[in-house]
């Protein structure tokens, strides 16, 4: 910079970093609350992924869990008497049914 003295040279470079990092801070400021996609957007978005990511595993296992269970009744007449008496209450004849409730 021709024509320029050292001090005049030091307050433009103040000047400059002055600007960048104002303009930077703006920036910054943009990104984490004004922007469409914010930070805190963001931050919500990620945690309703991990709640529906879990839902879905849960949900997997149990029609696995299912899935086996009907193959097991498909495949024995004991299994699914069982099943019957314990999900329906169904009962043979002259055959008594106690249903015992536990307090929680």
């Amino acid at each position: 910079m021709e024509g320029t003295t050292k001090t005049e040279d030091r307050k433009i470079t103040k000047r400059v970093r002055f600007e960048i990092i104002f303009t930077s801070v703006l920036f910054l400021l943009w990104l984490l609350f004004f922007d469409s996609d914010n930070f805190i957007k963001q931050r919500e978005d990620q945690h309703k992924l991990d709640q529906l990511t879990e839902q879905r595993d849960y949900l997997k296992q149990k029609i696995k869990a299912d899935k086996q269970k009907i193959e097991e009744l498909k495949t024995d007449n004991k299994n699914l008497e069982k099943f019957a008496r314990e999900e329906f209450l169904m009962k043979k004849e002259n055959e008594d049914i106690f249903i015992i409730k536990e307090e929680e």
